[in-house]
């Protein structure tokens, strides 16, 4: 009998930054529902709790840490929580992150910082501190949340276009390094999915529509399908998965 390949996730435990909503919350559910316990974390410890829950009512397990991914002190806290609760750690996805929409001319040194912190430093900090755990397993999946932003570039994003390059340069190191220890580092680049965080470029028909008309596929993405992505790399099917961008964005990339 012919055997399928193995997307079950079942008795893995994965955390997820940023998982309360939009494309961390999609992710969270994804990898939930695929068997795995999902430890969302994010800033607003109500919304933790509440995106929690819901995965729990839904069937699936899960559980919260609030913390902010740029507090060092908070982010070896929640691997500590983690270590007692699991004793072990199968799968992170760097999810968190932020951008400042400013011209160049206006953008501070401070803006700068805040997205750097945010959208690399930290992805540093959590692969480092995931790592110290899978290595001990001889198991894990690190899944860095990248952008095609990390390809192109779109006026007034410098701080976050730089970040997500540099990145995929993160991405590739840790992936051709931790490889023989049995864990794959792999980063997913989205194109224009529907989230909170960008509800107000979207409000604006024209980007909307001119988002639909680059994109071959013609409209923007929905969320489960980058959860699909996520679960791929997560699982026991994409072992052999190391230091590639898997780019879901409804062709963007490949049209001019």
């Amino acid at each position: 009998m012919l055997k399928p390949p193995s997307f079950d996730l079942t008795g893995r435990v994965a955390l997820v930054t940023g998982g309360t909503r939009g494309i961390g919350g999609g992710i969270a559910e994804a990898l939930a529902a695929s068997g795995a316990h999902v430890v969302v974390t994010a800033r607003n410890a109500a919304a933790v709790e509440a995106q929690a829950r819901r995965l729990r009512e839904a069937g699936a397990k899960a559980s919260g840490i609030a913390f902010d991914v740029n507090d060092a002190a908070a982010t070896m806290a929640c691997f500590e929580a983690i270590a007692r609760e699991h004793g072990r750690l199968d799968i992170l996805v760097n999810n968190a992150g932020m951008t400042i929409r400013k011209p160049l001319l206006e953008q501070s040194d401070a803006d700068w910082q805040a997205v750097i912190d945010t959208d690399l430093t930290s992805c540093f900090r959590m692969s480092r501190e995931a790592a110290r755990m899978m290595v001990r397993q001889r198991h894990g999946r690190i899944i860095m949340i990248s952008s095609v932003n990390a390809t192109i570039a779109r006026p007034t994003l410098a701080p976050y276009t730089a970040a997500k390059h540099g990145l995929h340069g993160l991405m590739r190191s840790l992936a051709v390094e931790l490889a023989p220890e049995g864990i794959t580092v792999n980063a997913i680049a989205p194109g224009y999915f529907p989230t909170e965080a960008n509800a107000g470029i979207r409000a604006d028909p024209k980007f909307h529509e001119a988002v639909c008309r680059r994109t071959p596929a013609g409209r923007w993405g929905d969320l489960s399908e980058l959860g699909a992505a996520a679960v791929f790399l997560a699982s026991p099917g994409a072992a052999y998965c190391t230091g590639s961008v898997v780019t879901v964005d409804g062709g963007l990339l490949a049209t001019f």
